[in-house]
């Protein structure tokens, strides 16, 4: 999902716009944040790094920007990721009452292996745990920078967009981890359980019937 690299690609623009503005007042300050992003894109572009990443990361801070501008505050920079994040919890919270549980459903697809872990109760209970940790990581990040959005304080304001960033995303996919790991586990066992079922009906059927069990080549 980006790893260290991620880490540092999506900080580098929050923490430029904060020491520009800082220093040099809001215009500086946004277009000094729109120019890393710049820089970042063409650098993994250059060091043929994944595109998705580097183009979603330089649009998320042109947007930034742009609310920054229209806002006439340096605090604007952060009012997307603000109600971003508030829709994304939304989002995570009615999969799990749609019984569609987001984590499942994009890890599973990521993957493709099909819905087969929605069919079993065990496997979808650990998914909508796992979902219910990601929405709660959201849920925390609206929370507490609206707070400081409200309070105009902007340097924490980039402080807690960095820290409740891939730090906290990375305690919510230890839950994701532990829900696909339990699934899997589940769907192995009911595999080779309807297998053996199987092999134990046609056993039965051979036996009925008297027919010799097939020859090995």
């Amino acid at each position: 999902m980006g790893g260290v690299s991620g880490l540092f690609y999506s900080s580098v623009p929050v923490i430029v716009f904060v020491l520009a503005n800082a220093v040099f007042g809001l215009q500086v300050g946004i277009w000094s944040a729109v120019g890393s992003a710049v820089a970042i894109t063409v650098l993994r572009i250059v060091r043929k790094e994944p595109l998705q990443p580097a183009i979603s990361g330089f649009f998320g801070v042109a947007i930034a920007a742009f609310l920054a501008y229209r806002t006439g505050t340096a605090k604007g920079f952060f009012l997307f990721g603000i109600w971003a994040s508030l829709v994304y919890c939304a989002a995570f919270l009615l999969s799990i009452v749609v019984r569609w549980p987001l984590a499942g459903v994009v890890w599973n697809l990521l993957n493709g292996t099909g819905t087969a872990w929605r069919r079993d109760k065990p496997s979808r209970f650990g998914y909508d745990v796992a979902t219910l940790a990601l929405a709660a990581v959201f849920a925390a990040r609206f929370v507490v920078q609206r707070w400081l959005y409200d309070e105009d304080l902007t340097g924490w304001l980039a402080f807690a967009k960095i820290a409740m960033g891939y730090p906290l995303y990375g305690l919510a996919l230890l839950v994701v981890v532990w829900a696909v790991r339990r699934s899997d586990r589940r769907l192995k066992e009911l595999s080779e359980a309807e297998r053996a079922e199987e092999e134990r009906t046609e056993e039965r059927l051979r036996l009925k019937y008297g027919q010799a069990p097939p020859q090995e080549a």
